[in-house]
């Protein structure tokens, strides 16, 4: 009998430190997808280059797709300019060292001094790489109306 309320013990504090555990990585990627929204907003390079990976795909509703590079400089550059910039519907899945994110982006946008608003959908995918996560991918797509 000790030894059973030992083992369920045990196997309680594994699960535990578990949970804890993917609650402290969804709280770092939370905090990651913040950044780069904030990066995104103020159109800070530094900050941009720093949360993307090398490998980063990153997909337009449009379908147009852009490498880290080509994703840095269109923010930096204010070619792609928010104005605001509001996510909502959030959920994080940790699976692993990888993070999928979902969440409904609103943003006004001022792109080539043309004033805009947009609507969409997000998938993001975060990478931990050397203790950090880094996002590898996103694609955006087409919100329906009524969502």
């Amino acid at each position: 009998m000790y030894t059973k309320m030992l083992a369920l013990c045990f196997t309680t504090f594994l699960l535990s430190t578990t949970l804890l555990a993917q609650s402290k990585d969804e709280q770092a990627v939370a905090a990651a997808v913040e950044a780069l929204r904030k990066a995104m907003l103020d159109g800070n390079r530094g900050a941009l280059d720093s949360l993307a990976a090398p490998e980063l795909t990153y997909g337009h509703s449009s379908g147009k797709m852009e490498d880290k590079h080509s994703f840095v400089e269109t923010i930096a550059s204010g070619q792609s300019d928010f104005v605001t910039l509001e996510l909502s519907d959030q959920s994080i899945t940790v699976i692993g060292n990888t993070a999928l994110v979902r969440h409904k982006l609103n943003a006004t946008t001022n792109d080539g001094g043309k004033p805009g608003t947009v609507s969409l959908g997000i998938l993001l995918v975060w990478q931990k790489q050397h203790k950090h996560w880094k996002l590898i991918a996103r694609q955006a797509f087409k919100s329906p109306t009524n969502n």
